[in-house]
This record gives C-alpha cells, structure tokens and sequence, in this order.
C-alpha cells in the first residue's frame, strides 16, 4: 500500500513494539525434524555456497520455508534454477529481480539483491532511479526491453505484443518464459517476507523509501 495511508500504516510498525519482529523465528538445528534437516541441507550447499559473501545461515524466506519443508524444497530448488541456470544474462536477471523487490517494496529482497545486480554488471545509477520509482535514465536496449516487460507485466498483469515481441525477439522464446518465471518467483518470495517481516540485518537501514503514486 502507497500513499499516505500506506506511510501511516508503515509509522505504526515501526513504532509498535513487537509489531515489526519476524514472524518466523528461527529452528534450533536440534530442533528440525528430518524433513526440515534435509531441507537446510539443500539450501546450504549447491551454487548457493558459492555465492561470494554469502551468510549460510538459514534466514530469509528459508527459514520461513522451513514451516513446511515439501514447498520449500520445491521453491528452493526453482530459485537456484532461475539464477543460476537462466537463459538471461546475470545482470539482467538481477534487475528484473529489483524491479519485483520494488513493485513489492520488499526491503529484504532488495537489500539481498543489490550488491549482487551491480556486481553481475548493472549501472548503479539504473538501480538508484528504480530504488526511487522512476524510469531509470541511461538504459541500453536490453535494460530497456527488460524493464518494459516486467513493469507492464507487474502493474497491468498483461503483456502488450510490442513488449513481448522485444523480449522474444532478443532472448528467444525460453526467455520469455525465464523473465516471467524469476519474476513470479520473487513476487512469491516478496509475499514470503512481507507477511513474515523479514528484518534486515542489525544496523542496515531500509534501503527502499516509501513511493506515493
């Protein structure tokens, strides 16, 4: 929710104590049953270890996961499909990500996802004006395909058959249906944060301001 109401709405969380708390907190290892441990231990290795900086803890959307370790398993897995084994170059597969995290206003996915986009190679720049709702400036042709696309995907629910035309036309059509999977996965690990209020790390500061539209 944007707009006054929404800035009101978000005022009483952060003021209410307890309110703002993750919903979720985490297992004890010693804790998890069988199915939980398995699930952790998926989580824990694959191309995720890799990931340079990355915490192998089990937080974010994963310890949310863990309350029902069959769904889990399986949205793990996609996600590990659709940023390690996409179609999409890395860069902007990570800025279709940004685009959900800010259409969701999902601090956690942002905060998550930002240092990996610029590292894959997306200006910061583009990143700053999506952080702040606007058209990012400076966009080159494949940026500007792929805000396009999700952007009239995420706020219409439609596709229009230019911006179709211009994903297919330069990813092929497993394209298409790459950027429309990362993006339904990260509306899904969106809805997964907000409703279990993921915090972000101890002294981060949110990184998304509230948009009014």
């Amino acid at each position: 929710m944007r707009g006054p109401i929404g800035a009101a709405l978000l005022a009483i969380t952060l003021a209410t104590p307890g309110l703002a708390q993750n919903r979720f907190p985490s297992i004890p290892p010693e804790q998890m049953t069988p199915e939980q441990r398995a699930l952790a231990a998926a989580i824990q290795s694959g191309p995720r270890a890799a990931v340079p900086g990355r915490d192998n803890s089990i937080g974010g959307p994963f310890n949310v996961w863990l309350r029902s370790p069959g769904v889990g398993d399986r949205l793990q897995a996609l996600g590990s499909e659709l940023r390690f084994r996409t179609s999409l170059p890395q860069a902007l597969n990570e800025f279709a990500i940004l685009i959900t995290a800010r259409e969701w206003s999902s601090q956690y996915e942002w905060f998550a996802h930002h240092r990996l986009a610029l590292a894959a190679g997306l200006p910061a720049s583009i990143a700053a004006d999506l952080a702040e709702g606007r058209r990012p400036e400076g966009m080159n042709d494949d940026q500007r395909v792929i805000y396009d696309f999700c952007i009239e995907l995420h706020r219409t629910r439609f596709v229009s058959d230019a911006n179709f035309a211009a994903v297919k036309q330069r990813f092929g059509e497993q394209g298409v249906v790459d950027l429309i999977a990362v993006s339904g996965y990260y509306v899904a690990l969106a809805m997964t944060l907000n409703t279990a209020r993921v915090g972000l790390p101890d002294g981060v500061a949110p990184p998304l301001p509230e948009l009014r539209r």
